[in-house]
C-alpha cells in the first residue's frame, strides 16, 4: 500500500511538473518567438510559475513530497495574480486600480484562443490544477 500511495504522489507531482514546464515554455514562446511584450501582471505570474518547474523537478527525482510546502506558496500567489488579471480583462477592476499604467496594458487582449481563452485564463487554469494536485499530494502525506 505504501508503494501505491507513493506512485500516485509521484504521478501527481509529474503532472504538476508538466503543467509548470508547459506554462514556462508557452510564456517564453509568446514573448520570444511571437514577440508579445508581457504586461506587469504577466511578469509577476511568470515569477510565480518559473520556480515551480524547478521545484517539481527536484521533488520528482527521487520523490520528495516535502516540496509541497515550497511549491504551494508560489502556486497560490500566482493563482491570486492570475485571478486579478482575469478580472481586469473582464472589466471588473476599474482603471484606477490597474497596475499597468505605462507600457503594455494589462487590460489589452493580445491573444484569444477559441474566442474566449486568454493568456491570464490559461495561467489561472494552470495554477488551479497545480494547487489541486498539490493539495491531493498533501492529503496523501497525512494518511
Amino acid at each position: 500500500m505504501i508503494g501505491e500511495s507513493s506512485s500516485r504522489q509521484w504521478n501527481q507531482f509529474f503532472v504538476c511538473w508538466l503543467i509548470a514546464v508547459s506554462a514556462t515554455l508557452g510564456s517564453l514562446f509568446f514573448s520570444e518567438v511571437m514577440e508579445r511584450v508581457p504586461c506587469v501582471l504577466c511578469w509577476y505570474q511568470r515569477i510565480a510559475m518559473f520556480p515551480l518547474a524547478i521545484i517539481f523537478t527536484v521533488g520528482l527525482l527521487p520523490l520528495d513530497v516535502r516540496c509541497v510546502r515550497y511549491a504551494l506558496p508560489f502556486a497560490v500567489s500566482g493563482w491570486a495574480l492570475a485571478l486579478y488579471h482575469c478580472l481586469i480583462y473582464l472589466g471588473f477592476i476599474p482603471e484606477s486600480l490597474q497596475p499597468c499604467t505605462q507600457g503594455v496594458s494589462c487590460a489589452d487582449v493580445q491573444i484569444e484562443l477559441v474566442g474566449f481563452v486568454t493568456i491570464p485564463l490559461l495561467s489561472l487554469l494552470g495554477f488551479t490544477f497545480i494547487i489541486a494536485l498539490l493539495l491531493a499530494v498533501r492529503k496523501g502525506i497525512k494518511q
